[in-house]
């Protein structure tokens, strides 16, 4: 199959998409070489990175990855963020702006994470950043990239909005790969008519307009998050 949801964002110093639904040892070694990258920020938890794996040696890891398909200079970085631990119930989440508080929920609790996820885009790697879907934590940290490297906020939303169309197909092959691994999964736990599982612009916009009333600028809020005032610089500069 293929990493889906996948699109190029600041300049192609980020890429963003699904996890690699399907990627064999090659077909790994082939998208990653295709796409020029050399960064991998796996923003996924350890269950769903067990289900769904990357076939990429992790020098960190004791060994017990499988053998490395790519060059030993791409990074494989764990970042992960467990939405249903960090904030609450995903099934609470009834309208876009619910959804928009949810993300905000995040990066209050965890702002050092959005930091981590973006640092090798900030040190001039190019980045693939995803999570399951490519839609909710890909799309918090994309926006905040966005934004770092002088990004509207009308082009952060239309970014966002973007995966509607990408999600049939998205959720399709999510849907395949989880009934695979665990077959009592309800069919219901897919249906495209949760609005956990949408990625409307009113959620972004909301997103946007609340962590501009708390947090300010975007500069500020990555230096609280960790990142240098060099690093920050030149997610805006891309140097």
């Amino acid at each position: 199959m293929a990493v889906l949801n996948l699109r190029p964002l600041a300049g192609g110093r980020i890429l963003r998409g699904s996890q690699p639904f399907g990627l064999d040892a090659a077909a790994t070694s082939g998208f990653l070489t295709e796409h020029g990258i050399q960064a991998i920020v796996d923003l996924r938890s350890e269950l769903e990175r067990s289900l769904v794996p990357w076939l990429v040696q992790d020098d960190n890891d004791g060994g017990g990855s499988p053998a490395a398909v790519v060059p030993s200079a791409i990074e494989l970085i764990h970042n992960p963020l467990d939405p249903n631990a960090i904030a609450g119930s995903l099934q609470s989440v009834e309208t876009a702006e619910d959804l928009g508080d949810l993300y905000l929920a995040w990066i209050r609790l965890r702002p050092e994470w959005v930091g981590d996820a973006l640092r090798p885009v900030a040190r001039g790697r190019r980045t693939l950043v995803h999570c399951s879907l490519g839609k909710d934590r890909t799309g918090v940290v994309s926006a905040i990239g966005l934004l770092a490297a002088g990004g509207t906020e009308d082009q952060v939303v239309a970014d966002y909005a973007a995966t509607t169309a990408n999600l049939p197909d998205v959720l399709e092959v999510m849907a395949e790969t989880w009934r695979l691994s665990v077959p009592s999964t309800p069919a219901e736990y897919f249906s495209p008519d949760l609005m956990i599982l949408q990625s409307p612009e009113a959620a972004m916009r909301h997103f946007l307009a609340r962590f501009g009333q708390e947090f300010g600028d975007v500069r500020s809020f990555l230096r609280e998050a960790g990142l240098t005032a060099v690093e920050v610089e030149s997610l805006r500069n891309g140097t």
